[in-house]
């Protein structure tokens, strides 16, 4: 005789778990269509569902742990142009300056639908407005085709979701041979 709560308890659970042990007690109540064999079978399925599709997710049960991609983002601004309008290939050169930095490079090929040119920030940065400078000058004359100035806004990146790493601070431009530094929307990439 089991001389305390735990070990009746043990004594139940084992009797009631194990196939054909008899006991003077009544069956248990079993829902129709579930015979003894298989409601525990069934029942781990329906406990191990909803866990299963939760770990398939990269969700937590209590949202916290979320795991992060990790792709890597730098604070920078940059300028994007369409080599063809600055002529043939490598007739232009792109200089940007950002805060004093200042990057620069060939115009590119006039059959690439696009080229672009980035000045890195330092990643604390933050929203702040940097000023930028665009020249843009004849390869061949070294004479001025372009020259624009304004001040970018940077705006707050975060490549791999609003809770993780890293935060990056970005604006970009468009290099347009007529009007300068003019924003990228609706540039068509042929």
């Amino acid at each position: 005789m089991p001389e305390n709560l735990a070990q009746l308890a043990h004594a139940a659970l084992t009797a009631a778990t194990t196939p054909g042990t008899e006991t003077a007690q009544a069956a248990p109540i079993r829902p129709a269509g579930f015979p003894a064999r298989q409601r525990g079978t069934d029942m781990r399925r329906v406990l191990l569902t909803p866990l299963l599709a939760v770990s398939l997710t990269g969700c937590s049960l209590l949202g916290q742990d979320t795991p992060c991609t990790e792709a890597d983002a730098d604070s920078r601004v940059s300028a994007v142009w369409q080599p063809a309008d600055f002529g043939g290939r490598d007739e232009a050169r792109i200089r940007l300056c950002v805060d004093g930095t200042c990057e620069e490079r060939a115009s590119g090929s006039p059959d690439d639908p696009f080229a672009s040119l980035s000045v890195q920030l330092p990643d604390d940065v933050g929203a702040s407005t940097v000023p930028v400078r665009l020249t843009v000058t004849s390869a061949k004359s070294g004479d001025t085709v372009v020259e624009d100035s304004t001040r970018a806004r940077l705006k707050e990146q975060r490549p791999n979701g609003t809770s993780c790493p890293p935060i990056a601070w970005t604006a970009t431009f468009r290099a347009h041979p007529d009007k300068g530094l003019t924003s990228p929307g609706g540039m068509k990439l042929r």
